[in-house]
């Protein structure tokens, strides 16, 4: 009877929350939220201070690299753990907004 109660117990701890039914997993976001609409905005020859009014400061800015900025957005769902990505990597020459690459475009809709 000793080894059953213990073995229940250890069963326990080691499934954690995620057994039990009805218990509230949060969404995860992180990143930058990027939409379509604050794509739209940005045009050829933009400065860096006009970009960064427009989609706020990069996740992430390339030291090698100093005319990139990468945008990065994941979510994973709390109810199906499925996850969620979005980039959005702009180029900057001569101090000015010059290109752009990843999973949005400017004026269409987001690549699938």
């Amino acid at each position: 009877m000793q080894k059953l109660l213990i073995a229940s117990i250890v069963t326990l701890f080691l499934t954690g929350c995620s057994g039990f039914p009805g218990v509230y997993k949060f969404d995860i976001p992180q990143g930058n939220v990027v939409t379509q609409d604050m794509v739209d905005q940005l045009k050829p020859g933009m400065t860096p201070s006009q970009v960064r009014f427009v989609m706020g400061t990069p996740l992430v800015t390339d030291t090698f690299h100093e005319g990139r900025w990468d945008y990065i957005y994941q979510m994973k769902s709390g109810d199906d753990g499925s996850v969620v990505r979005e980039r959005i990597t702009l180029f900057f020459t001569d101090g000015k907004l010059s290109s752009l690459s990843g999973d949005f475009r400017p004026g269409g809709g987001q690549e699938s």
